[in-house]
């Protein structure tokens, strides 16, 4: 099977009430955890690649891992860029055989975003490429995304239906509480997705995929291993589940997860030195990495997104 877009997947995940989960991928490893999870519990799956996971491995790298994995598996795959900064940053995806990309121009004015949406749209259309956008901002931090607290911002249902029909996007990103990395919330909040503002935002969008990024629970089992052998993780908290789950049956068709993914590697290698402090070996440690990420890849299609056996 060939890469696909991303517009079977949703029409699909919208109707039949479950997310596609959208996983960042950065080496071999992290491709081959998520997409052994994805086709044995019959998942379609995107693999996402960000800005710095492209500068870390290099896109040439990246796009034969994840052709190698089509390679090895039959379940629908798509190939994403996550938070293009600009035009020239997706145009550049689009040439090199990503079936989709997000632009995220955001943190801009609402007429710079619909410009700069606009034109990355008409593009990668006229490539067959499928295109993401982003209204609201979330906070946090993931590799050169960084917004503050204070810098954040709900997503204007009053927006969505201009923006949608000016620029030409096939799915849009909204901003209902999610944020980057693994310390969304402090210690003692109750976190709480704006579910209000994404049943809006659906009414007046309807049958139009919606996506959440900053969607990493921060699985607290990987976040005690870590500790436990010198991490630092403390007060590392992060999206309830439930509310995940809730998202996905309505208008959300994708999820972005990838601190999660970072956390299960980060576990399953300190874990391992600690019990094998003698090991040299990279496929001995990072091969239990490997485990944890497509334990966590698991858990996530069946608990919470609802893909599992819709590939």
């Amino acid at each position: 099977m060939a890469l696909v877009t991303t517009t079977e997947m949703f029409e699909k995940a919208y109707k039949g009430g479950y997310a596609v989960g959208a996983f960042n991928v950065n080496n071999m490893e992290i491709v081959q955890a998520i997409v052994e999870a994805a086709d044995e519990l019959r998942s379609p799956v995107i693999l996402q690649a960000s800005a710095g996971a492209r500068k870390y491995a290099k896109n040439a790298y990246l796009i034969a891992l994840v052709k190698a994995a089509v390679e090895t598996s039959d379940i629908p795959i798509a190939l994403h860029l996550d938070h293009g900064a600009d035009f020239a940053t997706c145009k550049d995806c689009v040439d090199s055989g990503f079936t989709s990309v997000m632009i995220d121009y955001s943190g801009h004015s609402f007429e710079e975003n619909i410009a700069e949406s606009k034109k990355v749209a008409e593009y990668a259309h006229e490539h067959g490429v499928v295109v993401e956008a982003e209204l609201g901002t979330l906070a946090g931090v993931e590799d050169d995304v960084k917004v503050a607290d204070d810098k954040a911002q709900y997503t204007d249902p009053d927006q969505v239906e201009e923006f949608v029909k000016r620029t030409g996007v096939d799915s849009l990103a909204i901003a209902i509480g999610t944020s980057h990395g693994a310390y969304k919330f402090k210690p003692g909040q109750n976190p709480k997705l704006r579910l209000d503002i994404l049943a809006e935002v659906s009414r007046r969008l309807p049958g139009f995929p919606i996506v959440l990024h900053g969607s990493s629970s921060v699985p607290q089992e990987y976040v005690k291993i870590i500790n436990t052998y010198g991490g630092a993780l403390k007060d590392a908290i992060g999206i309830p589940e439930e509310q995940l789950r809730e998202a996905a049956k309505g208008a959300v068709c994708k999820i972005n997860i990838d601190s999660d993914l970072r956390l299960g590697m980060t576990a399953g290698i300190r874990e391992h030195f600690a019990e094998h402090p003698d090991h040299f070996d990279p496929r001995q440690y990072v091969g239990d990495g490997r485990k944890y990420v497509k334990d966590i890849v698991a858990h996530k299609i069946t608990e919470v997104l609802g893909s599992n056996g819709k590939a």
